[in-house]
């Protein structure tokens, strides 16, 4: 059974998602600001993370960033319309996807379902062992690893999940639509511009200059694509 932190000030909020998740199928934490969601990560096994962003003591984006230094479980952001900056710096610093107050119960529920498949993928290692090279990256997907040189590199699910996809296919662009729909396949909500901000995160871990990026490229007006070259 999955565990999942619900992290927000306002207790109404947390009990309304307590209710949507309470199925059944999930040990359910909560937590009423950051420093507290920060203690629960620490001590308990947590899969997955709802976190809002405006809270007391510590706000859910310096939790975030503290959670980062040591899990890269999911972190869905719990935001508020007029907090379209705030979106953007989750996404940036390591969220992994945002749900946008007031929230509907199938959305919440699909999103979760959604992070959580893709995070224990990532840590089962039960897929086909394939590994893919384009110059200094590489990608096991087997081991669910990837390495820059070398050294290996610490990605989200979600960038991990975009980088393959782009590996997969060397030389292909894709529209953000086409990214957004294969890696958030069973959702139908959210926004393209989500895909640009996770492409901006993997450039500025794999590119030595992310305004001039060797491998992740942007074809203006049609998407991105990482280039062909194999070592």
């Amino acid at each position: 059974m999955y565990n999942i932190l619900i992290c927000d000030d306002e207790k109404d909020i947390v009990n309304a998602l307590k209710i949507y998740l309470g199925d059944g199928s999930y040990n359910l934490f909560e937590a009423f600001d950051g420093s507290e969601a920060l203690r629960i990560v620490q001590e308990q096994d947590i899969h997955l993370v709802l976190m809002d962003i405006m809270m007391p003591r510590m706000d859910g984006l310096e939790a975030m960033v503290k959670i980062r230094e040591r899990s890269n479980v999911p972190i869905i952001l719990l935001t508020a319309k007029s907090e379209d900056a705030d979106k953007v710096l989750g996404l940036t610093v390591g969220a992994d996807d945002y749900i946008t107050k007031p929230f509907q119960p199938v959305e919440v529920a699909a999103r979760v379902k959604s992070q959580l498949r893709r995070y224990m993928l990532l840590g089962a290692g039960n897929v086909r062992p394939d590994t893919f090279k384009c110059g200094g990256i590489e990608l096991d997907d087997g081991a669910k690893r990837v390495t820059l040189d070398g050294e290996e590199v610490f990605l989200t699910p979600t960038e991990y999940d975009i980088l393959k996809l782009l590996m997969q296919h060397p030389g292909q662009v894709f529209s953000p639509g086409e990214i957004y729909k294969k890696i958030w396949n069973d959702l139908p909500y959210g926004s393209e511009s989500t895909v640009a901000v996770h492409i901006r995160h993997l450039r500025e871990k794999l590119e030595i200059n992310p305004a001039e990026p060797r491998y992740l490229k942007v074809v203006w007006g049609k998407g991105y694509k990482i280039e062909r070259e194999r070592i």
